[in-house]
């Protein structure tokens, strides 16, 4: 008997392993991941200017890091006693405006130093939806509590996503032209634009990436593929007890079910030996014994720290911390 429709997966041809130098940009779905990649000792670089929800955004902190424009004070902005900036998470927001700008041109130099070296770039999409400054025409990252009546709210549009996503693949491939690019749907449902809004987003955004995946003349033609998470949720999981407390976003058993899924898509049979060997250290490090002076837990400690010996011999950049 079935009790679920499964989405038939095959595996990827460019896998990850622990060679792999990875760069994850986008929604919090994309923290998730990335998150899980961060376990496992994967290299990594994530989400460098916070949580970025829609195409643009992405395709903003790309190009700047690529082309090398660095932020001005005059692109900075005072608000509830804190310097922001449009183009970043609220995370990233200081009391010092030197200290904002130094954070967000350092971002920006580890941002192009990672795309320029990394074998796989992975990028979740939000949503479609944006909001324009009216004064400046400007679309931005985050409206950082301004007022709603400063922004014009506008869904974009299949054609403005695509040439968007066409712009991102081409900055890419004019420093990386061997990066894999593997684009994905964040599964987060943004109830707040409404439910055929999110809908209409999310179809659009969908729509997009298969015209430059499947299409090389949009694309670089060198290596875009398509993730299915969304899907994964909204078929798979179509249950509300796979969904946090807000029934929005999913919750640790989706996480780890969509996890599982992209591990079988995306990573090499040999680094999943590997990730058996780091899990089992990870969980060493979190055990908490009833008597830390005890003869057993002294055995303890002395295998996991050979295992962790014996593990960076082969991957000297893999650090535990207890």
């Amino acid at each position: 008997m079935k009790l679920q429709t499964q989405i038939p997966f095959q595996k990827a041809a460019n896998q990850i392993d622990y060679s792999s130098k990875l760069v994850l940009l986008g929604s919090c779905f994309s923290e998730n991941m990335g998150a899980k990649l961060h376990y496992f000792k994967f290299r990594t670089l994530q989400n460098p200017f916070g949580i970025l929800f829609h195409p643009l955004a992405i395709e903003n902190l790309i190009s700047k890091a690529i082309q090398k424009q660095y932020y001005r004070e005059d692109e900075l902005f005072f608000l509830n006693e804190r310097w922001h900036c449009f183009d970043a998470h609220s995370g990233f927001s200081d009391v010092s405006k030197e200290q904002l700008l130094e954070n967000l041109n350092t971002q920006l130099i580890k941002t192009e130093a990672q795309l320029r070296k990394s074998t796989h770039i992975i990028i979740t999409f939000g949503t479609a939806w944006v909001y324009r400054k009216k004064e400046s025409g400007k679309t931005v990252a985050n409206c950082h509590k301004v007022p709603q009546q400063e922004f014009v709210k506008h869904l974009l549009s299949v054609a403005e996503i695509t040439s968007s996503l066409q712009r991102t693949v081409q900055e890419i491939q004019s420093i990386n032209k061997n990066t894999q690019l593997v684009f994905t749907i964040s599964p987060v449902r943004h109830l707040k634009d409404g439910f055929i809004e999110n809908q209409r987003s999310k179809s659009h955004l969908i729509t997009a990436i298969h015209h430059i995946v499947n299409s090389p003349s949009l694309g670089g033609g060198w290596g875009e593929d398509y993730f299915p998470s969304y899907e994964i949720m909204m078929d798979e999981l179509r249950d509300y007890r796979f969904y946090d407390t807000d029934m929005v976003h999913p919750n640790q058993l989706a996480i780890d079910y969509i996890w599982e899924k992209f591990v079988e898509v995306w990573v090499s049979n040999d680094a999943k030996e590997v990730m058996k060997k780091v899990d089992e250290i990870q969980k060493g490090l979190r055990h908490r014994p009833f008597n830390t002076k005890g003869l057993e837990h002294q055995k303890f400690q002395k295998s996991l720290q050979e295992k962790i010996v014996d593990l960076q011999i082969g991957y000297p950049f893999m650090e535990f911390s207890s």
